[in-house]
């Protein structure tokens, strides 16, 4: 068993060193390099063009769509005309119309008026270019009821074997966005559509890409939670602080009023150069944020004169060598299933509603707060069964916990993960794999009453990657 035990870990050894010599980089470097990239185009472009619509209905034939004009070509010079260095193209929207040869699903491209694959045309074109390409995936599929109360084992097999066919038969996608999960919208949760599942198949078919998902609203500005980028979607009212963000970020708006295509388009006004260059592309980059504009081709499958007009003026006052931002040490992703999410707690004295229901029930607006009166406040998860973990995140968002220990308990007895302080918002802790019931907190040092507004439990995945005396 061992000698089995030894040929496993150094056969896995050796992949990952036959993966590095073809040019697998590190996560670290992977999103220096997005950072670096600095601005791009996010095209929005799908049946729900055709139809003058965000979220079409799922029941639209797909002859509707017919781009006749379809000329990817012209995008890539419209992106290039102003200095981007990457296209994102909505390869499924939430209509879960799809804008490649997929073999999942009759709803498609293929089965359009027009009958021409996409997405390899688009990667075709930009890369010819010299621009790097990315995709945009949606988990909400209104047409193929992945939503709540439909979704089962069956409906996950096709995601996976979509984002398989997108990252296998169109070379190298530099990053995925993926939409529609964890979103109060869409109601997904990571347990629902397991996200670590999707997250390895991702990076098992495609080591050096990206997936960001458009989670930023839920979650503290301070962590990657589920996603190896933060991302910002501005016309939903999320912003990033240009001050004080510290990790790998993207935001994202349209030029023109909306995502998709309308008639309006052809007369509305866009957004002025100088606002996207002077209020967004240069303080985005000064604070580690890639800029990523959406341009929206019309139902021909062409982008408007004058949206090709404002992007030649963006080109003309940008300079894109202006800034480079260079990433600090921060904490890799989370992305494993929060085994403490809804678990019941218990705690010191609370002050006043800010009981101990509000640090374990997925809200990180609210909080537990401890009493005033309390001394050496204490807050505990029970877990319901023995179990393994080897991580444990506290969101502190006022930064009120100085030091602390953090135990778990093993049958009868408490053990001692950590002992010290920690003055982050988001206060993580990766360690070797134990077995529990129950985590503790117990808070030393503080200023004012503490609070929490989460803590999450983690069984994270370890893999060895070296042999011994190799």
């Amino acid at each position: 068993m061992l000698c089995c035990a030894v040929i496993l870990v150094c056969t896995i050894s050796q992949n990952l060193k036959a993966q590095v010599k073809t040019g697998t980089k590190s996560l670290k470097e992977l999103q220096q390099e997005f950072v670096d990239l600095k601005f791009g185009m996010f095209i929005h472009f799908n049946i729900g063009t055709s139809v003058n619509e965000e979220w079409p209905d799922p029941d639209t034939p797909a002859r509707v769509f017919n781009p006749i004009k379809l000329n990817c070509n012209q995008w890539a010079e419209a992106a290039k005309s102003a200095k981007m260095s990457y296209g994102c193209l909505t390869a499924k929207h939430h209509s879960g119309f799809c804008i490649w040869d997929t073999k999942t699903t009759d709803y498609n491209v293929m089965n359009s008026l027009v009958k021409r694959d996409v997405v390899k045309e688009y990667v075709d074109a930009f890369r010819k270019n010299g621009l790097k390409t990315m995709l945009y995936y949606s988990i909400l599929d209104t047409r193929h009821k992945i939503r709540p109360g439909f979704i089962n084992r069956e409906k996950v097999e096709m995601i996976k074997v979509q984002l398989t066919e997108l990252l296998t038969n169109y070379g190298e996608v530099s990053a995925l966005i993926i939409d529609g999960w964890d979103a109060p919208w869409s109601r997904i949760s990571y347990e629902d559509v397991p996200f670590e599942e999707i997250y390895r198949l991702i990076k098992r078919l495609q080591p050096n890409c990206l997936v960001m998902d458009l989670n930023s609203a839920k979650y503290p500005a301070d962590g990657l939670f589920y996603t190896d980028i933060k991302s910002y979607e501005q016309n939903s009212g999320q912003s990033i602080s240009k001050d004080l963000n510290h990790l790998p970020a993207m935001s994202c708006l349209p030029i023109q009023s909306h995502w998709f295509w309308k008639k309006s388009f052809l007369t509305d006004q866009l957004k002025s150069a100088d606002f996207l260059v002077n209020d967004n592309i240069i303080p985005l980059n000064k604070a580690y944020c890639n800029f990523m504009l959406n341009v929206s081709p019309n139902p021909d499958g062409l982008i408007d004169d004058n949206a090709l007009k404002a992007l030649e003026e963006i080109g003309e006052i940008w300079d894109a060598k202006d800034v480079n931002a260079k990433l600090l040490d921060f904490d890799a992703p989370i992305i494993s299933t929060n085994v403490a999410k809804y678990k019941p707690a218990n705690s010191s004295w609370s002050r006043g509603t800010h009981i101990m229901d509000f640090g374990t029930d997925d809200n990180f607006r609210e909080s537990w707060q401890s009493s005033p009166e309390v001394k050496e406040p204490w807050y505990e998860i029970d877990l319901e069964k023995f179990q393994p973990f080897s991580m444990i995140t506290i969101a502190d968002s006022k930064k009120s916990i100085k030091s602390y220990r953090l135990l778990y308990k093993e049958a009868d007895e408490w053990k001692t993960i950590f002992s010290g302080e920690n003055n982050n918002k988001v206060k993580v802790h990766r360690f070797n794999t134990v077995w529990g019931e129950k985590v503790k907190v117990i808070i030393d040092g503080y200023s004012d009453a503490p609070e929490i507004n989460e803590i999450g439990v983690y069984n994270e995945q370890k893999v060895t990657v070296n042999c011994v005396n190799e």
